[in-house]
């Protein structure tokens, strides 16, 4: 079944080679031209990934994100012509999973799209997978399922994004293991890490802010100038 994604975008010939670039990927499209119009959409149908623009008329993209972060942990990768590191750092607290700057190689940006896809969508997808695979990580409170991508703290869900999970069920697969960025960004982005990069601190900081608050207690541990970890 083909994918579908959500194009917003108040520049029109971008959103339209966005269009053409991902239908020839074989993915079902339909754009969107403003924030108010993107919400109208999300609220009339369901999409597999949405490409976010920041600079728009009515509501930028930063509030659409925060609106659809509040119910829902769909893929987002957000445009924008903002290359300093503070409106990536931004975007990425909003809630998107990734950031793409303009002017972009539509090349590029498909492989990102296909690879929040993966990242997002390859777990519900294991027709065969081991009970093992299937199982369930457990420490002490919190019950991550690999299956159905979720996690939960007595039973209460926590809302995780597709990369938050990718980066949890990574460390609480291996307790005790320091992971360092580049080990994490390598993993869960499966791409080539970048001096600088500040994605990785991001979404731990998001991820750990959306434990503890349900958990009451920190579970990422900080290495300084190592990496990351859980212990049991």
């Amino acid at each position: 079944m083909s994918k579908t994604i959500l194009i917003v975008d108040d520049d029109r010939e971008i959103a339209n080679l966005i269009d053409i670039y991902l239908r020839n990927e074989g993915f079902d499209t339909e754009q969107a031209h403003d924030g108010e119009e993107a919400l109208q959409k999300l609220a009339n149908r369901s999409f597999h990934l949405i490409v976010l623009d920041i600079m728009m008329p009515k509501m930028d993209g930063m509030e659409v994100c925060r609106r659809i972060r509040e119910t829902g942990s769909i893929p987002i990768l957000m445009v924008s012509a903002k290359a300093e590191d503070m409106d990536k750092i931004l975007g990425l607290m909003t809630g998107a999973d990734d950031y793409v700057v303009k002017p972009f190689n539509p090349l590029e940006l498909v492989v990102r799209v296909k690879t929040l896809l993966r990242r997002a969508y390859q777990y519900g997808n294991q027709s065969a997978a081991s009970p093992e695979e299937e199982g369930l990580l457990k420490i002490n409170e919190l019950t991550i399922n690999k299956s159905t991508h979720t996690a939960e703290v007595r039973g209460n869900p926590v809302h995780l994004t597709s990369t938050e999970f990718g980066i949890l069920y990574l460390l609480a697969s291996n307790p005790g293991r320091v992971f360092s960025a580049e080990d994490i960004f390598q993993q869960v982005w499966k791409e080539k890490y970048f001096e600088s990069n500040n994605t990785v601190m991001v979404h731990i900081s998001k991820l750990r802010d959306k434990l503890e608050e349900e958990m009451g207690r920190k579970l990422i541990t900080t290495v300084w100038g190592v990496g990351y970890k859980i212990e049991l």
